[in-house]
C-alpha cells in the first residue's frame, strides 16, 4: 500500500491507490472521515458487480449521517475488506490505512482516463477545505 500522497482523490471524498497487481484499492480521506465523525455501519458494494466512476456503489454511517461511497474508478469489484464490514470503526483511526474495497479497472485506457480525473493530496485538501 503506498501513502496518501501518491492516492488520487474524488471530489466526493474517496481515495484511489494504484497498486502494483494493477488493482486500485479505495478508502474514504481523513476529511470525509473527520466529517462524519464516528463510523457506525458500512455497506459495501457486492462482489463481482460492475462499476463506474462517479456511481454511488456503497454507503458509510456514522452517528451523524450517511454517506455514499462512489467508485474513483470504472471496474469490477474483486475484494471487500472484511475487517471494516466487522468493525467500521476502523475508518475513523487511519483513513489512509483502511481500505474499503478494490476494483480491477476495465482496461488501462480506462484506467489512465479515470485517474487523471481525480486529484493529488495538496489539490483535494485545498478543494476540501482541509
Amino acid at each position: 500500500m503506498n501513502t496518501e500522497n501518491t492516492f488520487k482523490f474524488a471530489q466526493t471524498h474517496e481515495w484511489a491507490d494504484l497498486e502494483d497487481d494493477g488493482l486500485v484499492w479505495v478508502g474514504i480521506s481523513n476529511h470525509a472521515q473527520e466529517v462524519l465523525g464516528d463510523v457506525m455501519f458500512f455497506q459495501a458494494p457486492k462482489l463481482g458487480q460492475q462499476v463506474k466512476q462517479g456511481e454511488a456503489i456503497a454507503v458509510i454511517e456514522s452517528v451523524k449521517a450517511a454517506s455514499d461511497i462512489h467508485a474513483p474508478v470504472s471496474g469490477e469489484i474483486v475484494a471487500l475488506n472484511e475487517a471494516v464490514d466487522a468493525s467500521p470503526e476502523l475508518v475513523n483511526q487511519n483513513p489512509y490505512a483502511i481500505w474499503l474495497f478494490k476494483i480491477k479497472p476495465d482496461s488501462e485506457a480506462a484506467l489512465s482516463s479515470d485517474l487523471n480525473q481525480l486529484m493529488g493530496l495538496d489539490q483535494y485538501n485545498s478543494s476540501a477545505g482541509a
